[in-house]
């Protein structure tokens, strides 16, 4: 997203020919996107997902640019905290998920967002049943080659560990993708 400007200036003086790089990174022609992360309950790997996508884009300087967010297509849990597991193992790779509150998607998130990545098949078929104007790109976070983050509800600690990596891995590639100039 944000691209780096260099330009030469050669300035002539009369004992010596001095030629200055600019270097400036030129955030001003970024172009702003909007995420959203969506699991089932929105308590376990999406929430997991918008902090480390927000994480990774806060490192990388860009955070200004993004407006991200994570739902559930499921009302279970709508106005909870996120899954204590999910909580720690956040955490525990510097992260901090505790203000965050399940919702369930609405239909305004299908124009409101860019993309919305959904973690497995079954929430990406829900996402694409919704009727809506949508303008927001759909597909899975782990979409090269298409494979689900697992729920680790019904696991254990090992299993929110694993859905760590794959989320991690999943951002990573995604922001990737945003900083390539044909995307932008």
């Amino acid at each position: 997203m944000r691209h780096t400007v260099i330009t030469k200036l050669r300035v002539a003086l009369p004992e010596a020919q001095v030629c200055l790089v600019i270097v400036a990174a030129a955030s001003e022609t970024a172009v702003p996107h909007s995420v959203l992360f969506v699991c089932l309950g929105n308590i376990c790997r999406s929430p997991l997902a918008e902090g480390i996508f927000r994480t990774l884009v806060d490192e990388s300087g860009q955070g200004d640019l993004f407006t991200i967010d994570s739902a559930g297509t499921g009302a279970w849990h709508i106005g909870n905290p996120p899954d204590p597991r999910s909580i720690d193992i956040a955490a525990k790779h510097g992260i901090d998920l505790s203000a965050q509150r399940a919702r369930q998607v609405v239909s305004a998130d299908f124009t409101r967002f860019d993309t919305i990545l959904a973690m497995d098949a079954a929430n990406l078929a829900a996402l694409g049943s919704e009727e809506s104007s949508r303008t927001a790109h759909i597909r899975l976070l782990l979409n090269d080659p298409p494979k689900d983050v697992p729920d680790p509800y019904f696991g254990g600690p090992d299993g929110f560990e694993h859905v760590y990596r794959l989320v991690r891995s999943g951002c990573e590639k995604f922001l990737d993708t945003l900083d390539r100039p044909e995307h932008v």
